[in-house]
């Protein structure tokens, strides 16, 4: 049996599979316990587990977790340790590049780029049939490319952020700024006949524009998913993308280009799955 498990700043989330059947589920918050603990008290249960593939939000390289911005992890060298206590086939990836692997597979595709826009403009890139990491595992930090100035700073440091104006965080940020109700949301800042709130808006689809142009010029995918609570929230989004992108990119880099929706509910932990697959 195998054991997915996606780790993120709310919650720890876990399936175990048994060739693809659904055999048991459960999750709970981040804050309550560390990634450690919680696999092995999942283990200690589920005697018949072969295998544990894990989605995780942080840097990841080579089965070594390099950051860890919200879980819990006491075990820098992960993969080693599981291995080695357990004799267990391990496997760990960023939950972007699980999400992209995911849509890959449902899109049957090699090249695809998964945008998702919650808390954090996020990108996973899955390009001739790999991932697109960098050095240190930081690459396609979409959020964090420079664009604009802003009165307030970003959790890297910098103040010129694209992702803050273009994240749910970010959003925030501007409505505390011109001291608006946070309690807006964006299809009311759309809808806003005041100054403030709708340049709210309009700036967060320039950025929007800018981000997705940036993307589709970079990594010419196949197909871009888009995802993430604000693209749920927003059914008339993926269309206002689509009949603007053509002024953020090259023509020739939208040839034959899908841009989608995703359909997945739970993809970073179906892509956590695929990884015993994938040889990363």
């Amino acid at each position: 049996m195998t054991l997915g498990v996606h780790a993120d700043k709310n919650y720890l989330r876990y399936e175990i599979r048994n060739r693809d059947k659904l055999i048991k589920a459960s999750m709970m918050k981040t804050s309550e316990i560390g990634l450690i603990q919680y696999i092995e008290n999942i283990l200690v249960i589920e005697k018949r587990i072969t295998t544990i593939c894990i989605a995780f939000a942080g840097q990841v390289k080579d089965g070594l977790i390099l950051s860890s911005p919200y879980v819990v992890v006491d075990q820098k060298a992960i993969r080693e340790y599981f291995k080695t206590k357990y004799k267990i086939h391990f496997f760990i990836e960023n939950d972007m590049n699980c999400a992209v692997l995911a849509e890959a597979q449902a899109y049957r595709s090699s090249n695809v780029c998964a945008l998702y826009l919650s808390n954090y403009l996020e990108l996973g890139v899955f390009t001739s049939g790999t991932f697109i990491e960098g050095a240190n595992s930081i690459a396609t930090q979409l959020g964090h490319i420079p664009y604009k100035e802003t009165p307030f700073g970003c959790s890297c440091g910098k103040s010129n952020c694209i992702g803050l104006f273009v994240s749910e965080i970010g959003l925030g940020k501007w409505k505390s700024y011109y001291d608006i109700d946070d309690s807006l949301t964006l299809k009311d800042l759309k809808n806003s006949n005041k100054s403030n709130e709708k340049k709210i808006y309009d700036e967060f689809l320039k950025g929007l524009f800018h981000a997705i142009g940036t993307t589709i010029t970079l990594f010419n995918p196949e197909v871009l998913v888009l995802g993430g609570s604000i693209f749920m929230n927003n059914s008339d989004l993926r269309d206002i993308v689509v009949s603007r992108i053509q002024d953020y990119t090259m023509p020739s880099a939208l040839a034959n280009l899908k841009i989608q929706n995703t359909k997945i509910q739970n993809v970073a932990l179906d892509g956590a799955f695929l990884l015993k697959d994938y040889d990363v």
